[in-house]
């Protein structure tokens, strides 16, 4: 009788460190402040392009403000808001030669780290990808409407967003050589990743996530 209840209680284990890992990462926002100002200049650039002339009729005004904030989004989203929200930098570092070379890293995802959250990845990345479609929109919206003096604003936008978008997509597919697959690839579980979430609820396949990369 009483061999039979000692054995009854070893067989129970509590993992409640898996538990508290599943909570965090179903945590909606962990970084509200860097979620903010991920999607504030770059969307502020946007609006101030579609609607400056309602607040100013003076072109230079319009320019240097919209100018203004693409460099404070490019700025926030290569050296903070993709560190805190997804756990991935890039940069270019110059070595005792002179020579050029560009980094990319990525940071392992672990309950120990600041990593964010699964919602605040989907919010990084598809703000990245959608903003350089709209201002590729701008430019040829700018082309057909021969509106030229704006050109090299919709270029600067361009240009300045699809870096950052280059850059994280070095960080997220490592050393591989076809980009493009990949990239393709990448962008399609993106936009679909909805849609497959609710087969990674159990705790069990969560913990096997999160340890993938």
């Amino acid at each position: 009788m009483k061999q039979s209840l000692v054995d009854d209680t070893e067989d129970v284990s509590l993992d409640f460190g898996n538990e508290e890992e599943l909570a965090l990462r179903k945590a909606k926002i962990r970084h509200p402040l860097a979620t903010f100002f991920h999607l504030f200049f770059r969307v502020s650039a946007i609006i101030t392009y579609l609607f400056c002339d309602w607040f100013s009729k003076s072109f230079v005004a319009c320019f240097v403000t919209i100018l203004l904030l693409l460099s404070f989004d490019f700025w926030s989203v290569k050296n903070v808001t993709g560190r805190l929200m997804v756990g991935l930098r890039w940069w270019n570092q110059i070595d005792e030669d002179g020579k050029s070379h560009w980094i990319f890293e990525a940071k392992k995802v672990s309950l120990n780290n600041s990593t964010g959250t699964e919602a605040e990845a989907r919010i990084f990345w598809l703000g990245l990808i959608i903003c350089p479609l709209i201002w590729t929109v701008f430019f040829f919206s700018t082309l057909f409407s021969l509106k030229l003096k704006w050109l090299a604003l919709v270029i600067a936008g361009i240009s300045l967003q699809t870096a950052n978008l280059y850059g994280y997509i070095h960080c997220k597919i490592g050393g591989q050589k076809s980009i493009t697959k990949v990239t393709s690839r990448f962008l399609s579980q993106t936009v679909f990743q909805r849609e497959c979430q609710d087969e990674f609820q159990k705790p069990g396949l969560e913990r096997m996530e999160i340890h993938k990369h």
